[in-house]
């Protein structure tokens, strides 16, 4: 799918309308619908603060909802999200490049460790992988300290925050609540450059997502 810019915007009052594996994209002023598929999580919308968006729900496991339609290759995706300070039990993050809910690249983030009176922990705060071979155990016991960085200044644990991630052929940077300087900048672990492109939560973990964008480059 050509996206030179695409908007999903997870919360919209039309969202209540449509049936339960609808959302909306709005691209080049139109207003589209576009399904998606779910592994492994329950699909809401709440209506919170006057705002609506998508939360995934906590299951054991990994779990995703993945657009339908839209074939992601290279280029920026930003999106709010926000998890909870729950040590080891919220993991919340976009998925990209995915050929199954097996194998795909994932950019995610620990907000349980963003404020951590423990240096080591807060250096766990945003994590790159691309399964199933390069897990993060895999990575931290493998190469420490290359795929997954700490955030400067770190966001509150239980706040919505703005990642900005650029996804280019061999390359990814995640900037975090507008900054200019990138959370994490890393290779990229294989050369699949197309696939479906998504929400992830990881294991234990509910997650929750709107102002999702897709833009053709950095």
């Amino acid at each position: 799918m050509h996206y030179p810019k695409v908007s999903i915007l997870l919360g919209t009052v039309c969202l209540l309308a449509l049936p339960a594996n609808l959302i909306i994209l709005a691209g080049q002023g139109d207003l589209l619908t576009g399904a998606y598929t779910a592994h492994n999580r329950d699909v809401e919308v709440v209506q919170e603060g006057g705002e609506r968006f998508i939360r995934l729900s906590e299951t054991p496991g990994d779990g995703a909802a993945w657009l339908e339609d839209v074939e992601f290759t290279t280029g920026t995706i930003e999106l709010d999200i926000r998890g909870k300070n729950k040590p080891g039990q919220s993991f919340v993050g976009v998925t990209f490049h995915s050929a199954d809910h097996e194998t795909y690249e994932a950019v995610y983030f620990r907000p349980f460790n963003f404020r951590s009176p423990d240096p080591d922990r807060q250096s766990h705060s945003v994590q790159y992988i691309c399964h199933p071979e390069y897990t993060w155990h895999s990575l931290r016991s493998s190469r420490p300290g290359e795929f997954e960085n700490s955030i400067s200044p770190p966001p509150e644990a239980e706040a919505w925050l703005h990642a900005r991630i650029v996804v280019e052929d061999s390359s990814i940077r995640v900037y975090v609540n507008g900054s200019s300087e990138p959370s994490l900048a890393v290779d990229r672990l294989t050369d699949r450059n197309t696939g479906r492109i998504g929400v992830w939560a990881g294991h234990n973990s509910a997650g929750d997502f709107k102002s999702f964008e897709i833009h053709a480059g950095p």
